[in-house]
């Protein structure tokens, strides 16, 4: 069912991020190329990366979908939206559409909520975009028809393989992950750098989580959190063993009755969100 779609998509390559002429890593120097990926424009425009890299979604090289920006306060002509992700494996091959732009996932929770497309989140009567309880703003926060109120906090995830280690631990699982399925990864949140192993790879989710959690014990509120998949090619999603601090933190969370729950996108060359699973199994234990 489609629950979004983006502005008008240009497909472009990734030339240097940084920029030659911005070294913010959040901008990029890309060329449009048509669907052969041959360059059809030789100027270098300027492109806004949302999620950096993503670890390696929209590095150099990397084929992407932007859209044109139309805020002329920018120094980006572009933005990129969806990265072009392709993998051939035991003679099946894939192209997958992934979002990269964490927006996206707003957009597609807040048609999801309206159109009661979220699983046990149904008869909503009021929708709030970004409240703030505790030291955090989250995403979505309402009643329901018997005047119950919940929180709805969303994290969009891009990233899937078939095993969720670091990558140098590939090598260890290299019998499995041949064995594999293409289309039967594991997503998983978060992922990214981080100067310390023993640091949470993104305070601001730990944060989130950690404050829903003390929500739920001191109120009668619903918590919910939702991770947004953005790709077909998994059957299932999982808080990162990379990041042990969070992992942990969601457990708890869950055990002291916050909802976790993961619905499944399905991105078109052009810009379309269709939601394709509304309840993709959530690996919390």
């Amino acid at each position: 069912m489609l629950v979004y779609k983006t502005e008008k998509l240009f497909r472009a390559k990734v030339i240097k991020r940084p920029s030659s002429s911005i070294k913010s890593p959040y901008v990029a120097d890309i060329q449009l190329v048509d669907d052969d990926n041959d360059i059809i424009d030789f100027n270098i425009y300027l492109a806004h990366c949302p999620s950096l890299g993503c670890c390696g979604l929209s590095d150099n090289e990397s084929i992407v979908l932007v859209s044109e920006n139309k805020n002329n306060n920018t120094k980006t002509k572009y933005a990129i939206e969806l990265c072009c992700f392709s993998e051939e494996k035991n003679d099946k091959n894939i192209v997958e559409y992934i979002s990269l732009k964490p927006k996206n996932a707003e957009h597609i929770a807040y048609e999801c909520l309206k159109q009661s497309l979220v699983l046990n989140m149904s008869d909503l009567v009021e929708i709030q975009k970004e409240k703030k309880f505790m030291n955090s703003r989250f995403d979505f926060y309402g009643k329901d028809k018997d005047n119950k109120e919940y929180i709805f906090e969303i994290k969009t995830v891009p990233l899937a393989y078939y095993v969720d280690v670091p990558k140098k631990e590939y090598k260890k699982h290299k019998e499995y992950i041949e064995s594999c399925d293409i289309n039967n990864k594991v997503s998983y949140f978060p992922d990214g750098y981080r100067k310390n192993a023993n640091e949470p790879v993104s305070p601001r989710a730990l944060k989130h989580i950690q404050e829903l959690q003390e929500i739920k014990k001191e109120r009668n509120i619903r918590t919910i959190l939702c991770f947004v998949i953005q790709r077909e090619d998994v059957s299932s999603f999982q808080p990162s063993n990379i990041d042990p601090i969070y992992k942990n933190a969601v457990t708890e969370a869950y055990h002291d009755g916050v909802e976790i729950k993961a619905i499944q996108i399905k991105w078109e060359i052009d810009g379309s969100a269709n939601l394709i699973n509304d309840d993709l199994y959530v690996n919390i234990n």
